[in-house]
């Protein structure tokens, strides 16, 4: 399997995996810590989900008459 074809899905699952040490970490160590970690782990997966997502929308969304200049 090449990175290509790699769903933002799959690679958001495997990316929770993080969240194993992250636990063990928090029930070993300190509780506090593991749960800052924790949701650290979450909100880069979720940005890398997003990131990985497919965008919907047109790519020529620009009328034919704009040239680019500064108006």
């Amino acid at each position: 399997m090449t990175l290509e074809t790699v769903t933002p899905r799959y690679a958001a699952a495997v990316g929770l995996l993080a969240v194993v040490p992250v636990l063990v970490y928090g029930v070993t160590n300190s509780g506090l810590a593991g749960l800052v970690s924790a949701v650290n782990v979450a909100v880069i997966i979720g940005s890398l989900y997003l990131a990985m997502s497919p965008v919907e929308g047109s790519h020529g969304a620009h009328s034919a008459t704009d040239n680019g200049a500064a108006r």
